[in-house]
């Protein structure tokens, strides 16, 4: 009998219950949102971003990094979630760099700034480009090298960073 008590119909239980489940359904709902969350924009004008993002650089003696990848690319969003999720890094790129996302998709290739940035959709995705504040291009990150564990190791993504930060290649740094 014991047993069959536990079956019974008791409101109080039954309202925790429904309410339990409402949560997790909202929560589930809010994590599937963010998965889904569109980081490139395959409608836009990606050579004027770029052009707009060397400028900017210019101006603020920032380098551009340019991030390409796509909204279907669950890599490219763990790379997001790195990048912004840790301070050091986060704090790398509002010093140093101008950050733009670049699409790459069955929509949209921009293939004239795949050709402007040296093929890079060769290391497949994402793939980060470094640009100085003229537009040259600095460097091609694989970042596949910057995974650890299932995710990108954001002591690898902070180390790339300083690396090929303006104040890095600075000449004037190794003249002394």
């Amino acid at each position: 009998m014991r047993i069959l008590s536990h079956f019974t119909y008791r409101p109080d239980r039954w309202r925790q219950l429904v309410w339990f489940c409402v949560l997790l359904l909202c929560c589930a709902t809010v994590a599937s949102a963010q998965d889904k969350q569109k980081l490139y924009d395959p409608e836009a004008d990606a050579m004027a971003q770029v052009d707009e993002a060397v400028h900017r650089a210019e101006r603020e003696q920032k380098h551009v990094l340019i991030q390409v990848g796509g909204n279907w690319c669950s890599w490219c969003r763990k790379l997001d979630r790195t990048m912004s999720a840790n301070r050091v890094i986060d704090s790398l790129l509002q010093t140093d760099y101008v950050l733009l996302r670049v699409n790459y998709s069955k929509e949209n290739r921009n293939m004239d700034v795949m050709e402007r940035l040296a093929w890079p959709q060769r290391f497949g995705f994402p793939v980060l480009v470094v640009l100085d504040g003229e537009g040259t291009r600095l460097h091609t990150q694989d970042s596949g090298l910057l995974e650890k564990n299932g995710g990108h190791d954001p002591e690898a993504v902070a180390r790339f960073l300083k690396l090929w930060s303006p104040s890095a290649l600075a000449a004037e740094s190794y003249r002394k």
